[in-house]
């Protein structure tokens, strides 16, 4: 007998597009409680009862909720409230905003915040004297847009004692003068010297962070992501009590997996930990069920682990191919045993190396325990060599992709380009390859290091060029351009898959849970030129309006 009961809710006017390869479209679906009860046509509409609530949705367009794979919204939810200085690009404008961020927080004992972008300075490298000019009488931590380093001024050097004969740490690099002076610039676990006296956040200033970056994030139409680093590091404090609390009192609308992070100054003996954690940190719409390995840095500062060397200012080969934080043998026994337990891995590799070792990894993990369902994958991804694109689909491993990246900007074209090679920086972000090849791709933006908007992600995606960019930009190795399927596919279903939620969302079926964006447009009906102009304007989790 079919069902005739009344929906809830029922979304009609279409277009829909379900995401399913046997039935893309469709103009009606019914929701009933959590879950979609019928998806098509003017079928459909029989569901619709006196207390039905009707989105018409007029032309606009239904989609599967965007899932984020890879974002850490408790911080950027806490940087919008500090000293945010993203989406500026210019020395003057960082001025400003710096000064009245201090003006009128003249009772803090710290500045802190970021966003700020390496292409705004000489060689990426911020200095000291530019800050205390501006704030000379208290420290200031200023992380870049990639969390990678920190922008530091006179003040908060001295308080850390860092002057010209303190040793580079091992995972990290002060910048300095000719003559030793510490410049004030810190690469990677260089600003943990400062960065470990910050006071530390509390549990209400980490609940209201993740609040207001899940209202920005449903406001995009992202209705779950995986939070890359539930732990501490990096003068982060573990965000997870935000996270527990929120799910205890129902405040967490969005379905969030964590990542729960290695510290790659210890081994095995972690994990005992780590189990405990994934039981504790499992409740409500929380699964703390994954592990995160940061294997690399970033290629803007030489951090990223290259198989070759990095070419100085002239193009020739340094003496500098990066860094592996986990010693690749290593790697492979914790991976192994990470495995062998049921968690998924989710790692950081960003340079060709780093990608080569977590394969490596994963490979190993896979020999000792057989194929397992705990869906690896790697993060970033921005230089992958030739020779290991066809390893993701023979391992299992999922491409995790963040395609705003993948576009000409200064960063890219002042910082990161001169200093891999011509055949180096032909490898990056290599989406097209990867798809061609039988990989699972998913998608994510890395929030706060860059914008959490899907649909600018998408753009990207589909173009190799950013939404915004000025005519005559040039496509970025266009060959490796998708569609916009197969992008909204990796925001969708194939972040869903890593996320283990396929099953009930990442598409639009009877039976899965009522996860859906509304858009204001059919992105498919335009020139894909105009997919950046795009926007949402309703969202749903579980049948419930989140936005809009």
């Amino acid at each position: 007998m079919p069902d005739t009961a009344s929906a809830d809710l029922v979304f009609t006017g279409g277009p829909v597009h379900t995401g399913s390869p046997a039935r893309s479209r469709a103009t009606s679906v019914a929701v009933r409680g959590e879950r979609i009860v019928a998806v098509g046509h003017d079928e459909v509409r029989e569901l619709i009862g006196p207390d039905t609530d009707v989105v018409d949705l007029a032309g606009k367009l239904l989609i599967p909720g965007f899932q984020d794979a890879h974002a850490h919204p408790v911080g950027g939810g806490m940087e919008l409230g500090q000293c945010d200085l993203s989406g500026e690009t210019t020395l003057a404008g960082y001025r400003e905003r710096i000064s009245v961020y201090a003006r009128e927080h003249a009772d803090a004992e710290w500045i802190t915040g970021g966003g700020w972008s390496m292409e705004s300075f000489p060689g990426g490298l911020p200095t000291a004297a530019e800050l205390d000019a501006l704030v000379p009488d208290r420290p200031v931590y200023l992380v870049n847009r990639d969390h990678h380093g920190a922008w530091v001024n006179s003040v908060a050097l001295r308080r850390a004692g860092i002057d010209a004969g303190t040793p580079d740490p091992s995972d990290g690099r002060i910048e300095r003068a000719a003559d030793g002076t510490p410049t004030g610039m810190l690469q990677e676990g260089a600003a943990n010297l400062v960065g470990r006296l910050l006071p530390p956040s509390t549990r209400e200033e980490r609940i209201a962070g993740l609040l207001r970056a899940q209202e920005l994030m449903h406001s995009l139409g992202i209705t779950a992501w995986q939070d890359a680093l539930l732990g501490s590091h990096a003068n982060l404090t573990d965000p997870t009590d935000a996270y527990l609390a929120c799910a205890d009192d129902g405040r967490l609308t969005a379905r969030v997996v964590g990542a729960l992070w290695w510290d790659r100054a210890r081994g095995t003996e972690q994990i005992e930990e780590l189990l405990a954690r994934r039981a504790a940190g499992t409740r409500g719409r929380l699964r703390s069920t994954t592990v995160k390995i940061m294997q690399d840095g970033v290629a803007e500062n030489g951090t990223a682990a290259m198989l070759g060397p990095y070419l100085d200012g002239c193009g020739c080969a340094s003496d500098n191919s990066g860094i592996s934080f986990v010693p690749p043998e290593d790697l492979k026994k914790y991976v192994t045993e990470l495995d062998a337990h049921g968690f998924q891995v989710h790692f950081h590799a960003l340079g060709d190396r780093a990608v080569r070792e977590a394969l490596d990894a994963v490979e190993a993990a896979r020999r000792a325990n057989g194929w397992t369902d705990t869906r690896p994958h790697l993060a970033h991804l921005q230089v992958v060599h030739p020779d290991d694109i066809g390893r993701f689909r023979a391992l299992g491993a999922s491409a995790n992709m963040q395609p705003l990246w993948a576009a000409h900007e200064p960063q890219m074209d002042d910082l990161t380009i001169p200093f891999l090679g011509a055949e180096r920086a032909g490898w990056q972000y290599p989406f097209g390859a990867l798809l061609r090849s039988g990989a699972t791709l998913a998608a994510g933006s890395d929030w706060p290091v860059s914008s959490p908007d899907p649909l600018e992600g998408i753009h990207v995606a589909v173009n190799r060029v950013l939404a915004d960019a000025a005519a005559g930009t040039p496509v970025f190795l266009p060959e490796q351009r998708i569609g916009l399927t197969d992008a909204l596919t990796a925001y969708t279903a194939g972040s869903a898959y890593v996320n283990h939620l396929d099953t009930e969302t990442g598409t639009i079926a009877a039976g899965c849970l009522a996860d859906l964006v509304v858009l204001d447009r059919d992105p498919f009906a335009g020139p894909a030129e105009e997919i950046g102009t795009t926007k949402v304007t309703q969202t749903f989790v579980g049948g419930q309006r989140v936005f809009g």
